[in-house]
């Protein structure tokens, strides 16, 4: 590998002081042999009386009279003080033009030595033409210029040209060492660094390597630093650019841009081109609305040519990356263009810990700081959300002036990427921190008691983002589906806040809104896109807005009559009943440990796993449900059915003494 050559910095002072210090010494000089200004009355007066005056030059054109002395003239100031300036043998006095006979009898009687001379100065033809010409000179050059942008031609110069960075084969700063938690994904990427490596192995044998190359994921999942890694490895010039630095007002100059991005990466062969967030360029055509006309699809054609055409001895190689592939051109994802797409998702336990280790490098940790046990703490962290953990925790550690970073600080940094930074200044009252806690230990025991839920691990009702609190259950191993009895689990879960304040106060407040929220939109799924109801039976009934933009919308997107909306709806609610049911029968059946646990709330403020496990230890587990109960139409308690009469006239009283007042309408749901 070439070594870096830096170009030598020109010492610019070394420039500038000399040619300072020249320009000053040849104003002085010129300053010198300039005539010095009188005023009229005293050049008048030295016409008639000095003898020592030897030539006079009158300028009729700036009515001004140029006197040549044989000896300086010694100037007596006007003002405040006897002062004296001697002037030189050069000076002037100007006139006007009625003093015009005047002037004229003074030189007459002055009769200098050398004579006198009167001109008037005469415009040339040159410079009268050039005063003509140069305005109408002006306004052409700024039309020219603005067509030539208008047009999208060659008279936009770099206006055209592709924006894309060049991070060349001599700085390689990331390689396949740095990517970690993605060993299918950079498995994949090898072929083609080898490739670009040694061609001609591929070549031998006829086999051709994919032109392009789609990285499609979640955010933060490490797409960018595949592609770069794969430039880093095969030494190759990396061009990257992003979709949306393509389009532009004027029309042309997305395809001008996409025909110079790669006309520079085949001049620089083998090379990669890396194109960020393609679905800014490469949406399914039809879906905008200028047709066939619009700047992004006369963008998105060009590309499809750029790389149909690509020579396949060329070695460039098109790596892209998107969020949505959903909604991409079917014409950009046939073989030919992108034959190979590279499912980039969010890491397991395995890769979470090889993702830790890597930015855990260079940061001091204490010695009972264990990554495996922060690995199964962060389920479904991406990259870059386990890299913030990390740096959270270390600004956390430097903001207390401690060298070493600690559980302490990552625990708190794991609850800073989850929930956000807590609010200190936040000062609830006493009613509202009993309800807080009431409302998480609910969620809390309604998670201990029910089978088929995660392990709960924290509880707080600290405030934190827009939170009040929050209670966090993690799984003990990655899950890539979910069952029904666990999605009913969801259910019973999310309900058991909103259930434990009806319970408790009789009064219920705003907190459970975003439990609600969640809970019918896994209800809602479970009936129209699990098949998980006997009434709509296994039929996808989910709308298809998500698919590709502008296609599909209101009644046509639905796919599926009123009639079966009515039952959706009624099937959801049903689900969400049996949720309340159950998550009631458990708060009932264990109120001892629901008010130990709130009271330990109040207390503490945070309990954590060891000390959860203490208080749910004689938690009596909810029966098994049967295979499909969902159509039962158990009983109610009224309270469950928004009527406060039929709650206060329920056999066992409130067992929270504060009276009802306004809730706070932060959400204060579980996180």
């Amino acid at each position: 590998m070439a070594e870096n050559v830096k170009k030598r910095r020109i010492n610019w002072a070394w420039i500038m002081v000399p040619l300072v210090v020249l320009m000053a010494g040849g104003w002085f000089v010129w300053q010198t042999f300039q005539p010095r200004a009188v005023d009229t009355s005293e050049g008048l007066g030295i016409l008639a009386s000095s003898p020592s005056v030897e030539r006079v030059i009158l300028n009729e054109g700036t009515q001004q009279v140029n006197l040549v002395l044989a000896e300086p003239y010694t100037h007596q100031s006007t003002g405040l003080g006897d002062r004296t300036a001697e002037l030189g043998t050069n000076i002037y006095f100007t006139y006007s033009y009625t003093q015009t006979e005047d002037i004229l009898s003074a030189v007459e009687k002055a009769q200098p030595g050398r004579g006198w001379n009167a001109y008037r100065p005469q415009a040339s033809m040159l410079s009268t033409l050039a005063q003509m010409l140069l305005p109408l000179l002006l306004l052409l050059v700024a039309f020219w210029f603005i067509m030539g942008r208008l047009s999208g031609s060659r008279m936009m110069g770099a206006f055209g040209q592709s924006k894309a960075k060049e991070f060349n084969q001599e700085r390689p700063d990331v390689t396949f060492a740095d990517v970690a938690g993605e060993d299918e994904a950079v498995e994949e990427l090898e072929e083609i660094r080898e490739f670009l490596s040694s061609p001609e192995k591929f070549h031998r044998v006829g086999a051709r390597i994919p032109r392009g190359v789609l990285l499609y994921g979640p955010p933060g999942t490490g797409k960018t630093l595949l592609a770069k890694a794969v430039a880093g490895e095969a030494h190759a010039p990396f061009f990257s650019i992003s979709g949306s630095e393509f389009m532009e007002l004027y029309v042309g100059v997305g395809a001008s841009r996409v025909r110079d991005l790669f006309e520079r990466a085949k001049k620089n062969a083998p090379a990669i081109i890396f194109v960020d967030e393609i679905d800014a360029v490469g949406r399914h055509r039809g879906s905008g609305i200028g047709g066939g006309n619009d700047e992004r699809e006369q963008t998105l054609n060009q590309l499809l040519v750029e790389m149909d055409g690509f020579d396949e001895r060329a070695n460039v190689i098109l790596i892209a990356a998107t969020n949505r592939p959903d909604i991409l051109d079917p014409a950009l994802l046939r073989p030919g263009r992108f034959d190979r797409q590279i499912a980039v998702e969010a890491p397991d336990l395995k890769g979470r810990e090889a993702i830790l280790k890597v930015h855990a490098s260079g940061k001091p940790m204490t010695d009972d700081v264990d990554l495996v046990q922060i690995a199964k703490r962060t389920p479904g962290f991406t990259g870059a959300d386990l890299a913030n953990v990390l740096n959270e925790a270390a600004l956390l550690t430097a903001r207390s002036n401690a060298d070493l970073i600690d559980n302490r600080a990552i625990d708190e940094a794991i609850d800073r990427v989850i929930a956000g930074p807590q609010k200190r200044t936040r000062v609830m009252n006493d009613h509202d921190k009993a309800v807080t806690a009431y409302h998480e230990g609910g969620h809390a025991l309604a998670a201990a008691a029910l089978r088929y839920t995660d392990p709960v691990t924290k509880v707080t009702i600290l405030p934190r983002g827009r939170a009040l609190g929050y209670t966090m259950v993690m799984p003990t191993e990655d899950r890539y589906s979910k069952t029904r009895n666990q999605l009913l689990d969801d259910l019973v879960y999310a309900m058991g806040g909103r259930v434990a304040e009806e319970l408790v106060f009789r009064d219920p407040s705003t907190g459970p809104a975003n439990d609600i929220q969640q809970a019918t939109k896994t209800a809602r799924a479970m009936v129209a896109d699990y098949g998980m109801s006997e009434r709509v039976g296994m039929v996808k009934l989910g709308t298809t807005d998500t698919e590709a933009f502008g296609h599909g919308s209101g009644a046509e997107a639905r796919g599926f009559s009123d009639e079966t909306a009515a039952i959706i709806d009624d099937e959801v609610r049903r689900l969400l009943d049996h949720a309340m049911r159950e998550a009631w029968e458990i708060l009932t059946r264990n109120r001892d440990v629901l008010d130990r646990l709130a009271e330990r709330l109040l207390e503490e403020e945070t309990l954590d796993e060891a000390q959860l496990a203490e208080i749910f230890a004689d938690v009596r587990k909810q029966d098994e449900r049967p295979v499909w109960n969902l159509n039962a139409d158990a009983a109610v308690p009224g309270a469950l059915l928004g009527h406060p009469v039929a709650a206060a006239r329920a056999e066992e009283p409130p067992t929270a003494p504060p009276p009802a007042i306004e809730a706070d309408p932060t959400d204060g749901g579980a996180a």
